[in-house]
């Protein structure tokens, strides 16, 4: 068994432990196992950055050109941001929604080919490391935005409805969701816009041409656009809770079709395969 095989599942071990003592501080209501949690998740972050630096000393370039690396790439983003978040909220309930999602996407990855192939030459520039970055730290940003706009629905369906689960009260204020969603949103649209701009210029050194219009940058600009007018609302209009967690909840699931299906259902220079050294 190889050592990435074996940090991987040590990784994925890792979240799989910080999400159930999450859950179990949700469920029982008990604050040890969410402190632990946050060691683990902690350690689990560690061992994932060790696994991408030797990935990347066997590679020669950034790991994060086909599914099963760009998933765990993903799980590691996702894990950094909500411990930055996690110093300032301590939302041990954030911590549950965010291991879940690291378990599910690392699981995911797993199952992905991990088959490794030469990438492709002119491809191989120091923009592809800056666009990535950006564009994944923008993407785990706004998928803790999207976990405070459902817990917003939902805690906003149980007042209303004044029906209240076990989960009600493990909840934060609406106000601290609104604040979480809103922290994410003003985190997330530079680094996407960074992404964006990062991709352009990296296209224009490869293509000899900004933006192509090929079927992921058209996604990625309509995701740009959904988080600009949430952005535009906050700021101008003055847009809160409910109408906020609805537009936060609408820009991932565009996030999430400009990720896989721009890679698995449509043809374009940004499928996997076109990473690969092989012509056009």
């Amino acid at each position: 068994m190889s050592l990435n095989i074996i940090l991987f599942k040590m990784v994925l071990l890792c979240y799989l432990t910080a999400t159930v003592l999450y859950l179990l501080h949700v469920v029982a209501r008990k604050e040890k196992p969410g402190q632990i949690a946050r060691w683990v998740l902690l350690g689990g972050a560690l061992i994932q950055f060790v696994s991408f630096i030797l990935r990347y000393t066997q590679l020669g370039y950034t790991p994060v050109t086909n599914m099963h690396e760009s998933l765990a790439f993903f799980a590691w983003c996702l894990v950094v941001i909500f411990l930055l978040f996690d110093l300032r909220y301590r939302l041990s309930v954030m911590g549950a929604f965010s291991s879940v999602l690291a378990v599910i996407t690392m699981l995911g990855s797993g199952i992905a080919p991990r088959a490794v192939e030469p990438l492709n030459p002119a491809l191989n520039s120091w923009w592809f490391p800056l666009h990535v970055t950006f564009a994944f730290l923008g993407n785990a940003a706004f998928a803790l935005a999207f976990g405070a706009g459902v817990m917003y629905l939902l805690q906003d369906r149980m007042l209303k409805s004044k029906r209240f689960s076990t989960l009600y009260y493990r909840l934060p204020s609406l106000d601290t969701l609104d604040s979480i969603n809103y922290r994410a949103l003003t985190f997330g649209f530079p680094l996407m816009t960074l992404g964006i701009i990062s991709g352009a210029a990296w296209a224009e050194s490869v293509w000899g041409t900004y933006w192509s219009w090929d079927p992921k940058e058209t996604w990625a600009l309509m995701t740009w656009f959904v988080y600009a007018a949430l952005l535009h609302g906050r700021l101008s209009i003055g847009w809160r809770g409910r109408r906020a967690a609805i537009f936060a909840i609408i820009g991932f699931i565009c996030l999430l079709f400009t990720f896989l299906g721009a890679n698995l259902l449509l043809n374009g220079m940004h499928t996997f395969e076109a990473f690969q050294s092989k012509p056009y």
